[in-house]
């Protein structure tokens, strides 16, 4: 995963709750060497907001890269 393409990326939830299926990166968090350490994903329906490491976008089960 390109850390340069991360930011304003799309991805769906595999299992939606409270209606949030469809996210958008719109923030990374970066460490003093510039390694993204965490990023925000807002939710498309709510714009609520949740801290994610970009590990855990990689798990095919959860997530599924655009919007699907």
């Amino acid at each position: 995963m390109n850390p340069r393409k991360l930011l304003l990326s799309k991805w769906t939830a595999v299992a939606p709750k409270n209606k949030e299926k469809h996210f958008l990166v719109s923030k990374l968090i970066e460490n003093e060497q510039g390694d993204i350490i965490a990023c925000i994903l807002e939710a498309v329906y709510s714009h609520n907001e949740y801290t994610l490491q970009p590990q855990d976008l990689k798990n095919s089960a959860q997530w599924l890269i655009g919007w699907k």
